[in-house]
């Protein structure tokens, strides 16, 4: 077998070019915004350093902080405890039980190549109230169950709860995929060596997909997990953050500082606690996985 020796200098002349781009337009932005979070700036006008003030007021003094953290940790974790699961157990049967199943997955699939306005709009008409054509609450009363309409999207105590529902339904076949892909990869010899010993169905799911299909899940929670802690766009579709900030999540709350407070300094500090936050949660994944994929390895 022939190697192909390449001088280490060889290497880094390929690479740097795709290390200078990520580096500008990755690590330099961040720099930058940490930078504008320790100054009093309104983004057009004349700035004044105030080293630290910003984080202080962000995380002692701001009463819309810390709900939009804790809600933006528990959307998150909505998405990553009931996201994958579910996308996990339709690849499984898709596998399993049907024999064409590119077409379903594929329509799985389209939601999550949807343009968000789309969906946005198209959720906000189902929640509407049934005086305004609203599908759901019209449904709810046509199989007489109208003591159950609610006011989905201004009701502060669950309209968060319908936009969990709206990010499960658009990222869920986006999962699926990439289920249904790992899963694929996984080499059917063993399944049928596990069905001579006896494990098949659940069992074989339970010892040999999963663990086979770590790496493919762990990449799964990381994209639901970050992403929802960077959700914004279908937030500021439906409600704006409303009624009453009670769909503020810390994308939404920085936009609004920044933009709509003209305190640019300040949104800064929040853009800058929301990336490290995103490390930490990835990092964390990470470490997670990488035990459970030297465990069953």
């Amino acid at each position: 077998m022939n190697v192909l020796r390449v001088s280490k200098w060889t290497i880094a002349l390929f690479v740097l070019p795709c290390l200078l781009i990520y580096v500008c337009f990755v690590f330099v932005p961040i720099l930058v915004n940490l930078y504008s979070g320790l100054l009093d700036w309104n983004g057009i006008g004349e700035s004044s350093f105030v080293g630290l003030k910003n984080f202080h007021t962000m995380l002692f003094v701001d009463p819309l902080f810390w709900p939009a953290v804790r809600r933006t940790i528990v959307f998150a974790i909505v998405s990553m405890c009931i996201q994958i699961p579910i996308a996990l157990f339709i690849a499984i049967v898709l596998n399993r039980f049907v024999k064409k199943p590119n077409f379903l997955v594929s329509a799985y699939f389209l939601p999550a190549i949807l343009s968000v306005v789309v969906i946005g709009q198209l959720w906000k008409t189902i929640y509407n109230p049934a005086s305004m054509g609203g599908m759901l609450n019209q449904v709810l009363e046509m199989i007489g169950l109208a003591s159950w309409q609610q006011a989905w999207l201004t009701d502060p105590s669950i309209a968060m709860y319908s936009l969990y529902v709206v990010a499960l339904w658009q990222y869920l076949g986006y999962h699926t995929l990439i289920q249904f892909t790992g899963i694929q990869n996984i080499p059917s010899d063993i399944y049928e060596a596990a069905k001579i010993d006896g494990a098949e169905g659940l069992k074989a799911d339970w010892h040999i997909t999963l663990p086979m299909n770590i790496p493919i899940i762990k990449i799964s929670i990381v994209l639901a997990f970050i992403g929802s802690l960077q959700s914004f766009d279908l937030i500021m579709v439906m409600t704006g953050g409303g009624p009453a900030h009670a769909t503020d999540v810390l994308a939404m709350h920085m936009y609004n500082m920044s933009f709509a407070s003209m305190k640019y300094g300040y949104g800064s500090s929040i853009a800058t606690f929301l990336v490290v936050v995103c490390l930490v949660a990835t990092a964390v994944i990470n470490f997670v996985f990488n035990r459970l994929e030297r465990k069953y390895s």
